[in-house]
């Protein structure tokens, strides 16, 4: 942020990290599907450059996705009289862009996942949601 907006980033120290901040007109000139009205309802599309970073870093992609639209709960299911528990992660988002990003990243990580509906994606496969676990982390 400093590079492109060098005079207007903020370091505010919180307990257990700092928070940055930045104010400029300028951010819609560098994050261009930022824009007015629902994001669900707008064209969400990366340029290159964000491409390229996506592609390059998937698991820290979708850990900003995981951490802001995501969660991680304990899934219980009874079958048979007999109680099950497992770890699961759903995701769930408006927007058919940004579950599409979501999904394309899951898959370059190799993580399987499906979806609960329209809006909402699982990750439930024991060898998937310990690889989520590798890149996502429990929520700050």
């Amino acid at each position: 942020m400093r590079r492109v907006i060098a005079t207007s980033v903020q370091r505010v120290p919180k307990i257990g990290c700092t928070s940055v901040q930045s104010y400029s007109k300028h951010w819609p000139c560098l994050l261009p599907q930022h824009g007015p009205g629902m994001k669900h309802q707008r064209l969400i599309a990366l340029v290159h450059w964000q491409q390229d970073v996506v592609d390059e870093f998937p698991g820290d992609f979708l850990r900003g996705l995981f951490h802001s639209d995501g969660c991680r709960v304990d899934n219980r299911v009874v079958r048979n009289e007999k109680e099950y528990h497992y770890s699961r992660y759903m995701f769930t988002n408006k927007s058919a862009d940004i579950m599409r990003l979501c999904q394309e990243s899951l898959d370059r990580l190799g993580v399987r996942w499906r979806m609960c509906s329209s809006v909402q994606l699982s990750v439930a496969r024991r060898e998937a949601v310990a690889e989520l676990d590798r890149w996502v982390g429990p929520k700050a």
